[in-house]
Formats: C-alpha cells, sequence, structure tokens
C-alpha cells in the first residue's frame, strides 16, 4: 500500500510508517486525515501524473513494484494487489506518502514536495487501480 513515493511504499508488512526526524510532522487528527479529494475522473489523472513523477522510479510504471531505482536490498510492494502491510485505509496510505517508511526510510515521506491534495490524488489514482477503498 502505495506511495520515495519517491522509492518505496510498502505495503507488505505490519508497521505503521514513522516520519523521519528531519520531517515536520503535520498533523494526524480525523478532518487532515480525512480524504476530501472526490475521486473524479480528473483527480485520478492527476493522481496518475504525480505518481510518474515521484512514484514510478522505485514502484514501476505500472505500481507493481518493478520500479529500476528502487534502493538496492529494497522490494517496493505491488500497489495493485491487495496485500496492504503498512495500513490500507485511505488514511494510512496518505501518511506513508506524506512520512515515508521508517526506520531505514528507503521510501521517502513527500511532504516537502507536494501538497495535502497532490497526496490525496494519488491514494485516489491507487484505489483505481488497486483495492476497493476500506473505511478509515
Amino acid at each position: 500500500m502505495t506511495a520515495g513515493l519517491f522509492c518505496y511504499i510498502s505495503v507488505t508488512g505490519a508497521a505503521s510508517a514513522i516520519p523521519a526526524p528531519s520531517q515536520s510532522k503535520k498533523s494526524d487528527s480525523p478532518a487532515a486525515l480525512t480524504n476530501h479529494v472526490p475521486a473524479t475522473p480528473q483527480s485520478i489523472a492527476t493522481g496518475k501524473a504525480l505518481f510518474q513523477k515521484y512514484c514510478r522510479h522505485c514502484h514501476g510504471d505500472d505500481a507493481k513494484g518493478n520500479g529500476p531505482q528502487a534502493p538496492e536490498g529494497t522490494h517496493p510492494p505491488d500497489l495493485t494487489d491487495d496485500t496492504w502491510g503498512h495500513g490500507s485505509t485511505d488514511a494510512d496510505i496518505f501518511k506513508i506518502i506524506r512520512d515515508g517508511i521508517g526506520p531505514k526510510f528507503d521510501m521517502k515521506g513527500n511532504n516537502s514536495k507536494m501538497t495535502p491534495q497532490e497526496m490525496w490524488s494519488i491514494v485516489n489514482y491507487l484505489r483505481s487501480i488497486g483495492p476497493q477503498r476500506k473505511s478509515n
């Protein structure tokens, strides 16, 4: 489970995303972790374009985890299947995109590169190509 997104959204383990010490922590309030971006064709297209810009290098063009620039020794997950070990809710996926995945942070957070709306658009895109939405 998806999206660091530069290199690696791991959705195959059971841990939660842990923000890097150098990254500023954004609010984890229910309002901040609720997807207010409707999954419209436009949002999904925006999410796909952002995925291609920030995520495909490690996750692959098709989000199957086969990107050519994944850090050595890592195995970016297939974001199109139903194995989401770092959380499978929209909020979980958003936090992974925003904060990255520790402890090594092979998947770096994108908090400084994208707006929350852009990150939610990536969530919408991943939902359009992967497993169905689970409630937060």
